[in-house]
């Protein structure tokens, strides 16, 4: 016969604080997931023209080459997919660099990413006569990932090595570098003018089909590049002394955190363009509901990520029938409110 346990008898596992928390953040994983699917469906369903449930699900299960069949698998679904990379990669990418940077305002951008990719879609215009958005692709890409390494560079070389302070402070040298260079590019060229202007705004909107299936394995990589950087970013939290109190190589955070970054940025802004307010919103939602444990806050803002960008673009499509807005402005529209209503909710920019 048992006997009873006694006040100094073990809780039993699974049980306490620390397990109601973690059942708490798996529970919130489910319901984003949920809250996805149906962000993905209405992507897939909304537009110009609306297609009906049973008609996307026809064209999901069994298409028999009818309207509806080619306007979900030839135009939705690959734009709701790199709606899903981009998002994902972008919230991923800004919640590694508030991390690293330690602050709350910084955004993917800071290590001169953006700016990268911008000059580098221009000078392939203006001087290679690239014309198709696939071409964009590679080069920004290119142009992104130069930037970071410059970037990093160029933080790494003050005494103290590269620390957020540094790399905030090379990153906005290189932006304002790469800015104005593109702006001279773009002045003595017309043809670069409209290709840059149609590229900056941020579009899911005319991207070829196979885009999305290009830039996959980058963001992939990136993403298992986040994962692994993530107990090292904890350490970080608690300060640069009791991380390598407990064995971690400082240097090598930083530059696996600039990695990630670079490469989930590079391919989602070479892809999709510069989308405003995802890397610098979604990791404070994500903080405010998991907590401050990277290793929670990462898939939070992957799937938050996906879910504002899937939602801004279908906003797009309805608010301007039978037109649309591209969704870099749905994200400035939506986005601006919800950062306010974050910075005044002080603890939430607390890092």
């Amino acid at each position: 016969m048992a006997r009873p346990a006694g006040p100094d008898a073990a809780p039993p596992v699974g049980s306490g604080p620390l397990a109601a928390r973690r059942r708490r953040r798996l529970v919130g994983l489910a319901a984003l997931l949920l809250v996805l699917l149906a962000a993905c469906l209405a992507s897939v369903a909304v537009g110009a023209r609306a297609v009906p449930p049973a008609a996307v699900w026809h064209a999901l299960v069994a298409p028999t080459g009818t309207v509806d069949d080619l306007t979900v698998r030839a135009l939705r679904l690959p734009r709701t997919a790199l709606g899903l990379a981009a998002g994902a990669a972008l919230g991923v990418a800004g919640a590694l660099m508030q991390g690293h940077t330690r602050n709350p305002l910084a955004d993917p951008g800071l290590l001169g990413v953006t700016a990268g990719a911008a000059f580098a879609v221009v000078l392939a215009v203006s001087a290679l006569g690239v014309t198709n958005l696939s071409g964009y692709v590679w080069f920004g890409f290119a142009g992104a990932l130069l930037a970071s390494v410059g970037v990093f560079l160029l933080g790494s070389g003050a005494r103290g090595g590269a620390t957020p302070v540094t790399l905030a402070l090379a990153g906005a040298a290189v932006t304002a570098l790469l800015h104005a260079l593109t702006t001279a590019v773009v002045l003595l060229d017309a043809r670069s003018l409209d290709a840059y202007r149609f590229w900056q705004i941020g579009s899911l909107i005319g991207r070829d089909p196979g885009v999305a299936g290009r830039v996959a394995p980058f963001l992939a990589a990136g993403l298992l590049l986040a994962a692994a950087n993530a107990p090292g970013l904890n350490a970080l939290a608690l300060g640069e002394d009791v991380a390598r109190a407990l064995g971690q190589r400082i240097g090598l955070v930083r530059l696996l955190g600039v990695l990630a970054v670079t490469v989930l940025t590079g391919a989602s802004v070479a892809a999709c363009g510069p989308l405003a307010f995802v890397g610098l919103v979604v990791p404070h939602a994500a903080r405010a509901i998991c907590g401050a444990d990277y290793r929670w806050v990462l898939p939070y803002s992957a799937l938050l990520g996906a879910v504002l960008l899937l939602v801004a673009d279908v906003l797009g499509r309805v608010v301007a029938r039978p037109g649309e807005l591209e969704v870099g402005i749905m994200l400035a529209l939506v986005g601006a409110p919800f950062l306010v209503m974050l910075v005044r909710r002080r603890r939430l920019a607390r890092l």
